[in-house]
């Protein structure tokens, strides 16, 4: 199989719609093309294009191609351009700004931040499981300080007496994923449950919403960081500090301003790349490309919540 090393490569051998298309049927079907509308596997090429049309006439007959029911679907974008954007959003470690991805591939700033919401939504994890043996939990905040806001801003949030930070959960299993989560109106203790298993033995710091999860878990040890307390014998919260440092560093330094509406699917973004750390750039490119499927459309990106 054709592996990539750099940008450049990427762009030369995805050049031709052609070329995308078929190693999109490598990556997606694997010689086995599937109706994405009725999920049959009796389906047929139309000729030597690469449209294809479901064999199931009585309920289903209608023709397809790779790209539909995938983020590509309906895009007036070349797949070369889509291939580019998904190798420079999974390669730079802290992310790239819709401003600088529309620079580098020479399309509107628009398109650019639409591509890189696609692509989060590629990056979710499309069955996700518990976290198990060692998990670290703590929590953030995301939101920019009150007094560098436009005095518009900063007499609405006084007035509305809320605060205009969002709490972000981040979960690391030792050696193994991460899982950053909005949490919402949902407790810490509840985000918790939801995602690391009964089994394992969670370390937190002293936040009183983690109390109790003793009696849940096969384990519970808070470190008091207000007492100069940061590690005790195996029990700390290091790893998943140092993973919040980078999310902070590309949220504030690359992205310098999240809506709490997006926010969920760059924590997505985050956590795909921390989880493929393992892995080499060209080996991330095809791991998210063969996660394609799932389509944000542009009118449920900006509606209003």
């Amino acid at each position: 199989m054709q592996q990539f090393t750099s940008l450049p490569e990427v762009i030369k051998h995805f050049a031709e719609q052609r070329t995308c298309l078929e190693y999109l049927e490598k990556q997606l079907w694997d010689g086995k093309p599937i109706c994405p509308h009725c999920g049959s596997l009796k389906v047929y090429r139309i000729k030597e294009s690469h449209i294809f049309k479901c064999g199931n006439k009585k309920t289903c007959d209608k023709k397809f191609n790779v790209c539909t029911g995938t983020i590509y679907e309906n895009t007036k974008l070349p797949l070369s351009t889509w291939f580019a954007a998904i190798w420079l959003l999974t390669a730079h470690k802290k992310g790239i700004s819709s401003l600088q991805l529309a620079r580098d591939l020479n399309i509107t700033q628009k398109s650019a931040w639409f591509i890189n919401h696609r692509i989060r939504v590629m990056m979710g994890e499309p069955a996700p499981e518990p976290l198990e043996y060692m998990v670290e939990v703590d929590e953030t905040y995301v939101g920019g300080k009150v007094t560098n806001m436009h005095s518009n801003k900063r007499k609405a949030i006084r007035e509305s007496g809320r605060d205009n930070k969002t709490a972000v959960m981040g979960m690391v299993q030792r050696q193994g994923k991460a899982k950053l989560k909005v949490i919402g109106e949902k407790t810490f203790k509840e985000m918790v449950r939801q995602h690391v298993d009964e089994t394992a033995v969670v370390t937190t710091d002293s936040h009183l919403g983690y109390v109790g999860l003793s009696q849940e878990y096969a384990g519970h040890e808070a470190v008091n960081h207000s007492q100069g307390e940061y590690k005790r014998d195996i029990f700390h919260t290091n790893t998943v500090e140092g993973f919040f440092s980078i999310f902070k560093r590309g949220i504030y330094g690359i992205y310098h301003q999240v809506s709490v509406k997006h926010l969920h699917r760059y924590c997505e973004e985050f956590s795909h790349r921390y989880n493929s750390r393992d892995l080499k750039d060209p080996q991330r490119f095809t791991f998210t490309i063969t996660q394609s499927k799932g389509r944000l459309k542009y009118k449920d990106l900006i509606k209003k919540v």
